[in-house]
């Protein structure tokens, strides 16, 4: 991606006081969410160079490529913006699974009206194994 053609779609978007940009990640295939995920200007970037999902680990202050450990990555397959351009969509190719704990997707648990939760989705892979 250019320089020009990176600027164009820099301006159209509202990244906040501490220059991130909240981004939803959905699988192509399931219409699944999978995450929410945090993107500075340089993991923008990458994204779109790479087609891989870049992030910012607010956590770990640091840039990096999702699946960058585990190896279950989010190739892109489409880029949208909300109509105040304060939040991303992207969707993605996922390759075994977008949750660190072992699930498809993060939202694997289910809130119940009485206070308690349900683990909805099944494991997919055991997250001791991966990332020992």
């Amino acid at each position: 991606m250019t320089d020009e053609a990176f600027d164009k779609v820099r301006v159209r978007l509202r990244f906040d006081a501490q220059g991130l940009i909240p981004a939803v990640i959905q699988d192509a295939k399931t219409g699944k969410a999978l995450t929410l995920c945090y993107l500075n200007e340089l993991a923008l970037r990458e994204t779109l160079e790479k087609g891989f999902v870049y992030l910012f680990r607010r956590s770990q202050n640091k840039l990096m490529m999702k699946g960058e450990t585990s190896g279950h990555t989010q190739a892109v397959r489409e880029l949208r913006v909300d109509c105040e351009g304060k939040s991303l969509l992207f969707l993605v190719d996922q390759k075994v699974a977008g949750c660190h704990k072992g699930y498809f997707s993060c939202y694997f648990e289910k809130l119940e009206t009485d206070g308690g939760s349900r683990i909805t989705d099944p494991l997919v892979f055991d997250p001791a194994k991966v990332y020992e």
